[in-house]
């Protein structure tokens, strides 16, 4: 048995990891700014992290959700505090899809309705559910074409008075900051339109916050720097750093009932010391004021390389595009400057790095740039 071909893989074999630096097979050491799509929030084998999963390996690695599992409540604690939503539930799954699907649904079981509101390039899993409120038709089948789901313009208020007057909508899903649909940033005005239209129509505004949340726009929430809250927000990549799971963060009105959502892996001991460890570090590093400071220092000094065309992003959630004569930037860092980066639709360059990078990394980094700059 081979594996299914399913991602066009770089020619590099990652065998180990440190801090923001992974080394291949043959020894060469890379400076990882992606993060394995953002997923690396606190470096690659963090000690503490490190020591979290292996002191709960050694007491239990898992047991199902028929039993009281101490961890959980641990976690649903620490993380209220510190994402500011201290009278919200958690449920915990494994993945950002997941988080997702669980979201929909219970927006669907709250107000009995079925429609969707969802973003054009938005992108929120490769699930049956998550996938059909994706805007992208090549990753969507047959079998998951029968949700009703309307997709907007993003940042489109006038877009979206008109919508609410036509459309009775479950739920709104909306990222801060689109991803993989190019580091777009939601704007203030578009995601407070949105808050009003929902409070007028009972309608559940999810906030996506899988990958442009967990501190790293800077805030715990990007969708913090407009001034809202949403009903229910998912969590998953910078959540374990590496270790799956994610995590649904329903509002206080949402009312749980025995059989509506569930899980048999979710919220294992294992994944919650992992989960634990991430929330710890970031608390005691400090780091999304970190965040803040290095992403504002970044986005300074690449504001002065001329080559890279409108630069975009918050805390350490950066874009930019190329222009043709440098279109293979991406390739030109990875292998001749062994630099990991990411890359959207259209030529957009993604910095998604982990979240305690240092100063003196992201000056490496702006060197190497300038390096493949001038060779592309």
């Amino acid at each position: 048995m081979d594996l299914f071909d399913v991602y066009p893989l770089q020619p590099v074999k990652i065998v180990r990891g440190q801090g923001s630096w992974v080394w291949n097979d043959r020894g060469d050491r890379y400076l990882d700014m992606y993060g394995g799509h953002a997923v690396i929030s606190i470096g690659h084998s963090h000690p503490h992290w490190v020591d979290r999963i292996e002191n709960q390996l050694r007491q239990l690695a898992f047991y199902s959700n028929s039993v009281e599992l101490p961890l959980q409540q641990e976690l649903a604690k620490m993380l209220g505090e510190m994402s500011g939503l201290p009278d919200y539930h958690l449920f915990l799954c494994n993945s950002g899809a997941e988080a997702n699907e669980n979201a929909l649904k219970l927006a669907s079981f709250y107000n009995r309705r079925r429609k969707v509101l969802a973003f054009e390039k938005g992108f929120h899993g490769r699930t049956s559910l998550a996938v059909s409120v994706t805007d992208n038709p090549a990753i969507v089948a047959p079998v998951n074409q029968g949700h009703e789901v309307v997709f907007a313009p993003f940042n489109d208020v006038e877009a979206l008075n008109s919508l609410f007057k036509e459309h009775e909508f479950t739920a709104v899903i909306v990222e801060g900051i689109q991803g993989v649909g190019g580091i777009r940033i939601a704007e203030t005005e578009f995601l407070q339109a949105l808050r009003r239209h929902c409070d007028q129509s009972d309608t559940v505004l999810i906030g996506d916050s899988v990958q442009c949340g967990y501190g790293r726009s800077g805030r715990f929430f990007s969708h913090d720097f407009s001034g809202i809250q949403a009903d229910i927000y998912t969590v998953a990549k910078g959540m374990g750093n590496g270790f799956p799971i994610g995590g649904v963060l329903i509002g206080p009105q949402f009312q749980a009932k025995h059989g509506m959502l569930g899980t048999t892996f979710g919220g294992n001991p294992l994944a919650c010391a992992a989960a634990l460890g991430v929330l710890e570090v970031m608390e005691k590093e400090n780091l999304i004021e970190h965040v803040a400071q290095t992403g504002a220092y970044l986005m300074e000094e690449l504001g002065r390389m001329p080559e890279l065309q409108n630069l975009r992003g918050r805390g350490l959630m950066i874009g930019f595009d190329v222009p043709e004569s440098h279109k293979n930037l991406k390739k030109v860092l990875l292998e001749k400057e062994k630099v990991f980066t990411g890359e959207a639709k259209g030529g957009v360059i993604r910095l998604l790095p982990a979240l305690n990078v240092s100063r003196e990394e992201a000056d490496v980094f702006l060197e190497k740039l300038q390096n493949a700059l001038k060779s592309c």
